[in-house]
């Protein structure tokens, strides 16, 4: 079915352009707006109000004033709140992927698949809130009974990134809400749309004011800056590049703040000489082609077996060559735009210096000429030290190199400085868990190409980051340790 200009339309003017600081949406101190596009066209769509460094912070004192009775709120009361809204966002599921394919480009039926997956992180953490279990036991000695809590860490600083706009909200918002934490969240100023309608449904699922605080703004760093410099900061989560989460966790250390990092990857796609190869193609093509390859869990180097190089190759090609580069809200769309004309033209450069380095371009390798930043989805054949099997590609591009052995293709899969995800495809289970337990990887897919799940604890090691995002795992990183020691009941007895 295709969406309308009319419905595009009531849609952009049902979303809230202002500041939600206290409960309230309000106009930004500056008086200023900045613009949001839609990748496929070029054209605005929306301006929003830009946030400078007195509206951060004021919604950073809202925070901070609602911490304390929020802390106390029951945990059934979080979960309640948490759950309408995962049935809040579920009816208006439609007008959510609508949203993304406009602000970021994804074609509708993967924004379809964004809502079910970023919903469904309010629905584990409505679940995760009463089950944050402590424990109770004495100490070896006999000498103490000790109890274990697990409190609120406190007010919190959440940045997401532009290309999953919903499901990076509601992974930290979630879990943050759970806890009992209040937050000011900076959505990234390419996709802040989506993260203002789920404010709103956060409203309207009954969070009180003050918890979640939206700013949105052209300068990330007038927001982020005075907020980490504040001593009520006891949170920053982020998702981002590296250089910024590095940046941001020199900042976090002068009030050593609790940190969850989520930064850059370069995931090794691995297909052994046994693999089932339509299977392999099929992981392959999810794990690289999901969200136009914008996604730091995207298979961004193919290391495939020597012997099955190939037929791997061709089949690989033929399922490139048959997507669709149109806007996201046409029926026929496959592949989306580039979030804007700078990432495309930094893929473009990418595939140009691997092509110079002696790379082989076997389909696309272009930009699409017409409206919007759309590129042509890419395979290039390299060797081994090819600069783009160094680089995070963030694109539709997938360079193929070749291996001969286990030996080799672990050696290779660890020669980056990212630790993401990674991707193994071969029939034998021995093999899976020695790669498994030889690659330096937070996450891995056994012949699978998309394994993210709200269930799961999301994270990497390395240069790409610290900590762990969704699971058991998830509510963690928004609570701090409390011991008390409690003096032996029977000492009178004893004595």
């Amino acid at each position: 079915m295709t969406v309308t200009a009319e419905r595009e339309k009531a849609l952009l003017e049902s979303v809230p352009t202002g500041l939600l600081i206290d409960g309230e949406w309000r106009d930004a101190s500056s008086g200023k707006t900045f613009d949001v596009k839609d990748p496929a066209t070029g054209k605005v769509i929306a301006s929003l109000q830009d946030a400078n460094s007195d509206d951060a912070m004021a919604a950073f004192d809202a925070a901070c004033a609602a911490q304390a009775d929020w802390a106390r709120t029951p945990a059934k009361e979080r979960a309640d709140i948490l759950r309408r809204a995962y049935d809040l966002i579920n009816e208006r599921a439609e007008d959510f992927a609508l949203l993304m394919t406009l602000e970021m480009g994804k074609p509708l039926a993967e924004a379809r698949g964004e809502v079910t997956y970023g919903n469904g992180f309010l629905r584990w953490f409505s679940e995760e809130a009463g089950r944050h279990y402590g424990r109770t036991l004495t100490v070896p000695e006999g000498t103490l009974r000790m109890q274990v809590h697990h409190r609120p860490v406190g007010p919190c600083l959440l940045i997401t990134p532009w290309n999953f706009p919903l499901a990076m909200a509601t992974r930290k918002v979630g879990p943050a809400v759970a806890a009992g934490c209040t937050m000011v969240i900076k959505a990234a100023k390419l996709t802040p749309l989506t993260t203002q309608l789920f404010a709103q449904v956060m409203q309207e699922a009954g969070l009180p004011k003050g918890v979640l605080n939206v700013v949105a703004g052209s300068s990330a760093s007038s927001i982020s800056g005075p907020i980490l410099q504040d001593r009520r900061l006891r949170k920053v989560s982020f998702t981002g590049s590296t250089p910024v989460g590095v940046r941001l966790m020199k900042d976090a250390a002068d009030n050593v703040l609790r940190t969850s990092m989520e930064l850059g990857g370069n995931a090794p796609l691995i297909v052994f000489e046994d693999a089932d190869l339509d299977a392999a193609v099929e992981g392959a093509f999810a794990a690289k082609m999901r969200n136009m390859g914008e996604a730091c869990t995207a298979a961004n180097r193919f290391l495939v077996h020597e012997d099955v190089a190939e037929e791997f190759t061709q089949k690989f090609v033929a399922k490139l060559e048959a997507l669709k580069p149109l806007r996201g809200t046409d029926p026929e769309s496959t592949l989306g735009p580039i979030v804007d004309e700078g990432a495309r033209d930094d893929i473009d450069q990418l595939v140009q210096d691997a092509v110079a380095a002696g790379g082989e371009v076997l389909t696309g390798g272009h930009k699409v000429e017409g409206d919007g930043y759309f590129y042509a989805p890419t395979a290039i054949k390299v060797e081994k030290g090819n600069p783009i099997l160094q680089q995070e590609i963030f694109g539709p591009v997938a360079p193929i190199v070749t291996f001969s052995s286990e030996e080799e293709a672990i050696e290779m899969a660890n020669d980056t400085e990212y630790g993401l995800a990674s991707y193994v495809f071969t029939k034998d289970q021995a093999r899976m868990y020695r790669v498994a337990e030889s690659i330096e990887f937070g996450l891995m897919g056994y012949n699978v190409g998309v394994i993210s799940n709200p269930a799961a604890p999301f994270g990497g090691v390395k240069q790409s980051g610290l900590g762990r995002e969704g699971g058991a795992e998830g509510i963690e990183e928004y609570t701090t340790v409390q011991y008390i020691g409690i003096a032996d009941p029977w000492a009178a007895v004893k004595a």
